[in-house]
């Protein structure tokens, strides 16, 4: 492998890098805020590695992976939420007993496996970056041990990706047998020539496979308890890193293997996409756990990213990389307040746990409204423009049965949002107590700061990211 090559790698040498070398401090001497800090370092080096191999790409690294524009900005993503969560956990964990330096390796793990899913051009190499990602997940979900819930939710997780993977594979071999390939571009010289009878069979399997990953209904059964059970930073993980890098890798394969012109998927697709806003946003009005209605809310929100999926052109893939980008800082919002409202007996669940926290602590009432405002896309935040984009998407591909299902369930998302803002401004029955501050929530906070300003930023001044996005993504479509 030439200089120039592992030069391109650099962004996943730096964290299994990092990886390697927590795991020799730990065994030598342990600190839980010296683990926090190496872990924030390597991830940060590997993040500062990005842009500075643009200049370089394109570049095929083997039939596996192709380090491009798309990989690059997608990667940044993915290394900045794992950064966030690194943040995050922090004072969440340094209130649980045990150790909790093993944390951030499996974290990082995950991180590493989302980045490779997202570079990947070849079923083998998704294939991989999944199974990194999932098996440091199913250690993650149940890491705490405080909950029986946690180590219920670990373990559905584990049964139901487990039987999602063999979807996957299942679905990979079907599409081997008809193209003789698993490299994606060769896929799709071969499409015009194979066997329908075992392409549609196979891409069929493979989409039931991503259904899971990404909760597309029905194969969303999973997510509110896994949600739920899981630690308040592992659930802000899932919702965002590891979603998000299996939507960009089906968005990738979907755009380099186009089956759009085949009548039945396109069917199964947009009756997904349909069902999937409608069952999110209805199931999130009956729940009166904040967890769990943010589960169905990421369900709804990725059957929002799935119209962009049958739109195809730069506009879709432009609409998609907002969207995340706007998602992620929102999902991750939520869930660091929540983060840091966790106490020792504890996170909040109940929506009544949340009674008059704008009044007691403002800021995270604020910070907290603007993220549910966010999700339920108000104006002047990022989830407004990252829905307009959306909606656009689908309008010039003439996709209105969409178009008008995703105005129509996000209206009904407002009620399930707003009910939320209206407890948490509900006059306080009583003064509150001294709140004590774990070690590391002012980091955390100013975490938290940022993802506020950086949700009202991205729905004033959107251009700045726009212009990123054409440097980057659009050069490789």
């Amino acid at each position: 492998m030439s200089a120039i090559e592992l030069l391109a790698l650099s962004p996943f040498l730096v964290v299994s890098g990092a990886v390697v070398f927590i795991l020799l401090v730990i065994a030598i001497y342990r600190s839980h805020a010296v683990t926090v800090a190496l872990t924030a370092l390597g991830l940060i080096l590997a993040l500062a590695s990005a842009p500075a191999i643009y200049f370089i790409l394109p570049r095929q690294i083997t039939p596996l992976l192709t380090m491009d524009g798309y990989a690059i900005f997608f990667i940044g993503l993915l290394l900045a939420a794992g950064l966030v969560v690194t943040l995050l956990s922090y004072p969440y964990l340094d209130q649980q007993e045990g150790q909790q330096e093993e944390y951030y390796i499996l974290l990082l793990l995950a991180v590493l496996g989302s980045t490779v899913i997202v570079a990947s051009t070849h079923f083998a190499s998704f294939f991989l970056g999944l199974g990194i990602l999932s098996v440091s997940l199913y250690a993650l979900i149940a890491y705490t041990r405080k909950e029986p819930q946690g180590l219920e939710a670990a373990v559905k997780y584990l049964i139901l990706a487990a039987t999602s993977d063999s979807f996957l594979l299942f679905g990979m071999a079907l599409i081997y047998a008809g193209t003789g390939s698993l490299e994606f571009s060769r896929i799709a010289s071969a499409v015009s020539g194979v066997r329908m009878s075992l392409l549609l069979p196979g891409t069929g399997l493979f989409l039931v496979g991503l259904g899971f990953k990404i909760s597309l209904v029905p194969f969303h059964m999973w997510t509110p308890d896994v949600y739920q059970g899981a630690p308040a930073p592992v659930t802000g993980l899932l919702a965002s890193v590891s979603k998000g890098a299996v939507f960009v890798l089906t968005l990738r394969y979907f755009s380099v293997v186009d089956i759009r012109s085949y009548d039945a998927l396109l069917l199964v697709l947009t009756i997904i996409a349909i069902v999937t806003m409608f069952v999110g946003n209805l199931l999130a009005l009956m729940q009166n756990r904040v967890k769990r209605i943010l589960a169905y809310s990421s369900i709804a929100h990725f059957g929002y990213l799935l119209v962009l999926l049958l739109a195809p052109g730069e506009l879709g893939i432009m609409a998609a990389g907002y969207y995340l980008v706007a998602y992620f800082v929102t999902i991750l919002g939520a869930f660091g307040v929540i983060s840091l409202l966790a106490g020792v007996n504890g996170e909040p669940d109940l929506i009544e746990q949340y009674q008059a926290l704008g009044w007691n602590r403002p800021w995270l009432g604020g910070a907290f409204t603007a993220m549910l405002l966010s999700l339920a896309g108000i104006p002047l935040t990022a989830g407004f423009v990252g829905k307009f984009y959306v909606v656009a998407a689908g309008i010039g591909s003439a996709l209105w049965l969409l178009v008008v299902s995703l105005v129509v369930s996000s209206a009904i998302g407002l009620f399930y949002y707003l009910r939320i803002v209206a407890v948490m401004f509900a006059r306080p029955e009583r003064r509150p107590g001294t709140v004590a501050r774990p070690a590391g929530a002012m980091a955390a906070g100013f975490v938290l700061a940022i993802l506020t300003l950086g949700l009202v930023w991205l729905g004033i001044y959107p251009a700045w990211l726009i212009d990123i996005m054409e440097k980057t993504i659009i050069h490789w479509t």
